[in-house]
């Protein structure tokens, strides 16, 4: 039912100001964000469609704007907001990461991690450089695949992390079919950009794999 049809201290703007955030549920915390529906559909039936659609928060933060473009309802202002919200996200997240050093908070890394890597329906191989602090520099993605391939070149990213003035790094990618586990692949990866890195003094001091929900550390299972 259209919002002006809720009560009023349950409609999501008032239940928020009373109860705080927690207290909405996901297409009610999205409402807020559209704001309006479109016609025939109020905002909060429009909001639970597209988590159906984009398979819940992840999948529709992770969406590229041409897939967004072509839901009808969804324009450029909306658009807009829904990348605002993930940027946001991923500011807050990066902030403590380039004042401590990363071992201060490693579910911070890995919730940073998540956000720019969970729900792709590709394979990405990323980076973050550190200081000699082991604070985080940059964290770029450099390599792109497919779904169950990508070519990472340990050339570029000894490249990468000579112009970044990098001390250490911690190496990621993500693995599309959900399941956060290593593979030999990934392990002789590991070793390979170990071997590279380590002739221009620069450390890996981790290597994550980011699943659906879960994010395994190579460190942690002694494979580095």
């Amino acid at each position: 039912m259209p919002i002006s049809h809720i009560p009023e201290d349950a409609r999501p703007r008032e239940k928020l100001l009373a109860r705080g955030p927690s207290a909405l549920a996901d297409a009610e915390l999205l409402a807020l964000i559209l704001r309006t529906g479109m016609a025939g559909q109020p905002v909060l039936q429009f909001a639970q469609a597209l988590l159906e659609r984009f398979g819940g928060w992840s999948g529709l933060l992770r969406a590229e704007h041409e897939e967004l473009g072509r839901v009808k309802g969804l324009g450029p202002a909306k658009r807009a907001e829904i990348a605002a919200v993930l940027e946001i996200a991923r500011r807050a997240l990066r902030e403590p990461l380039t004042q401590r050093t990363v071992f201060d908070s490693p579910q911070t890394v890995q919730h940073y991690l998540q956000l720019h890597l969970d729900a792709l329906d590709h394979e990405v191989f990323a980076v973050m450089f550190l200081d000699a602090q082991h604070r985080l520099i940059a964290m770029e993605p450099m390599f792109r695949g497919t779904l169950t391939q990508t070519s990472v070149y340990p050339r570029e990213v000894v490249k990468r992390a000579l112009a970044l003035s990098a001390a250490a790094v911690i190496l990621a990618h993500n693995h599309p079919s959900g399941v956060a586990e290593p593979s030999r692949a990934d392990e002789a990866l590991t070793q390979a950009l170990r071997q590279a890195l380590a002739l221009v003094d620069v450390r890996v001091l981790d290597h994550f794999v980011v699943g659906s929900g879960v994010v395994t550390s190579m460190a942690e299972r002694g494979l580095l």
